[in-house]
């Protein structure tokens, strides 16, 4: 599993950080569900009058997602036979 993070300056002026991110292929059908919840997510945090230093966007999904969604997505795949 691929992670990024994401760096920005808010409204006021102080630096965020938004880490854990998961980078998806388009065609996987969670996708789309991840850059909408990754954009309501960073509009929420610009919005707020003081915002913490670093955010974790996996903490977030962990919240809001069903359970299964969230293990689709930050379960790694599993290796048959140690390989």
């Amino acid at each position: 599993m691929l992670l990024k993070s994401l760096e920005f300056k808010s409204e006021n002026g102080q630096k965020v950080k938004v880490i854990e991110i998961p980078v998806l292929q388009e065609e996987n059908p969670l996708y789309f569900k991840m850059h909408v919840r990754l954009q309501s997510f960073l509009k929420k945090i610009d919005c707020q009058a003081q915002p913490n230093e670093v955010y974790s966007f996996k903490m977030h999904l962990k919240k809001v997602l069903k359970w299964t969604e969230y293990q689709e997505i930050y379960q790694p795949a599993e290796l048959k036979n140690n390989a």
